[in-house]
C-alpha cells in the first residue's frame, strides 16, 4: 500500500521548510503570496491531507466550518452559492478544515442552530452568506466570540462604511462595479446606447452593479437617464419591460445586473428581431452559456480562497485588512456580433 504524503513531502515538493508549509495552513497570511501558492500547487499534486484528529487534540478545536444552506428557491443565478460551498469545501480539505452545512428557515433558526452545534463542538467557525439589511447574525456571533467571515458586504447595516474594515465584521464580495463597468465597456464598442436593467433601488449588491455602468458610461457616451430601466429578479418581468423599451426607442445593448434578468433581455430582442443586439448578464450561469449570453464571472474559487484564509487568521495579524474585493472576469460570448 502506498505511503500517504507527509508534512515533509510537501516541504521538499515545494522547496520550502517544514515551518513554511504549517504556515501556509495554519497561518496563511503571514506567508508571501508566491510561496503560498507553490505550497497549496504541492499539496494538490501529492495528495497530502492534515490529520484533522491530531489537529483537534492540539488545539481543542473542532476544525469544522459551519454555512448555511438556503432554502431552494429556484431560479437561475442560485447556482453562484452552490459554486462557492463546492469551492470552500475543496479548498478547505487541503488545510485540515472540513466544512458543516446546516439548514434553517430564518435567522432566529440558524442562531439557534448554531448554538446547538457550538455547544456540541461539531465547529467553531462560520461563513455568513446573504447578509441583508438589519441582519442580526454579525452581531451575535461576534457577542458570543465565534470567528466569522461574511461573503457578502454588511448593505444597510447602520455604520456600514466604517464596518468596511472592521475585523469584527470581516467580509469578503465580489467587486460588482468593476463587473459591470467591464461589461458597459465591451457593450460601448458596439454603440454609445447601453442600457442598464437592474433591480429597483435599495439593493447593496444592485446598486453597486449600477455604479459601474453609470462610472462607464459617464466616461464612454455621457449617461442617460432614460436608459436605467428596472425589474424584479424574473426571466418575464425582464422580457415585459425590455419588449416594452425597445419599442419605444432604440438601444445599442444591454447590461443587466443577473443573468436572470439577461436571459429575460434577450428573448426580448428576439422577439424584437435583434438577435445581434449585446446583451450582458452577471453571474455566469450555465443558462448564459448555452444561450450563448456574455456575462460577468464572480469567480468563486478566489472567494473561497480568501474566505479561509480570513477564517484561519488571527485577529491583529492582518494590518486592519479584514475585507477582500476580489475582481471579477468578464465572459464575452461570440453570438454578439462585431
Amino acid at each position: 500500500m502506498a505511503k500517504s504524503p507527509t508534512v515533509e513531502d510537501v516541504a521538499r515538493a515545494a522547496g520550502v521548510s517544514r515551518q513554511t508549509v504549517s504556515n501556509v495552513l495554519n497561518s496563511p497570511e503571514i506567508v508571501r503570496e508566491g510561496t503560498r501558492e507553490r505550497v497549496r500547487a504541492a499539496i494538490t499534486q501529492l495528495g497530502y491531507a492534515p490529520s484533522m484528529a491530531a489537529r483537534r487534540l492540539r488545539t481543542q478545536r473542532s476544525a469544522t466550518i459551519g454555512i448555511h444552506l438556503d432554502p431552494y428557491a429556484g431560479g437561475i443565478s442560485g447556482i453562484v452559492l452552490d459554486r462557492f460551498i463546492h469551492a470552500l469545501t475543496d479548498r478547505a480539505t487541503p488545510r485540515g478544515l472540513r466544512i458543516l452545512v446546516y439548514a434553517a428557515n430564518d435567522a432566529e433558526e440558524e442562531l439557534r442552530r448554531v448554538r446547538q452545534l457550538r455547544e456540541g463542538g461539531e465547529i467553531d467557525r462560520i461563513v455568513l452568506t446573504g447578509t441583508y439589511q438589519g441582519d442580526p447574525r454579525a452581531d451575535w456571533l461576534s457577542e458570543h466570540g465565534i470567528p466569522f467571515v461574511a461573503f457578502g458586504r454588511p448593505w444597510g447595516e447602520p455604520g456600514a462604511g466604517a464596518a468596511m474594515g472592521n475585523p469584527d465584521r470581516p467580509w469578503v464580495d465580489v467587486d460588482g462595479a468593476a463587473g459591470t463597468r467591464a461589461a458597459t465597456v465591451h457593450a460601448l464598442d458596439h454603440g454609445p446606447r447601453v442600457a442598464f436593467l437592474g433591480w429597483p433601488t435599495g439593493s447593496g449588491t444592485g446598486d453597486d452593479r449600477e455604479r459601474g455602468w453609470r462610472e462607464a458610461m459617464s466616461v464612454g457616451s455621457g449617461e442617460r437617464s432614460d436608459l436605467r430601466w428596472t425589474a424584479v429578479d424574473t426571466v418575464a418581468a425582464a422580457r415585459e419591460v425590455v419588449e416594452q423599451e425597445l419599442s419605444a426607442g432604440a438601444v445599442d445593448a444591454i447590461v443587466c445586473v443577473s443573468d436572470t434578468l439577461a436571459v429575460g433581455a434577450h428573448l426580448a430582442a428576439l422577439h424584437a428581431g435583434r438577435a445581434d443586439m449585446p446583451v450582458v448578464g452577471f453571474d455566469n450561469t450555465p443558462v448564459a452559456e448555452a444561450l450563448g449570453i456574455s456575462s460577468v464571472e464572480q469567480r468563486p474559487e478566489r472567494v473561497a480562497e480568501a474566505v479561509l484564509d480570513l477564517l484561519v487568521a488571527e485577529s491583529g495579524t492582518h494590518d486592519g485588512d479584514w475585507h477582500r474585493l476580489i475582481e471579477p472576469e468578464l465572459i464575452v460570448r461570440t453570438r454578439e456580433a462585431s
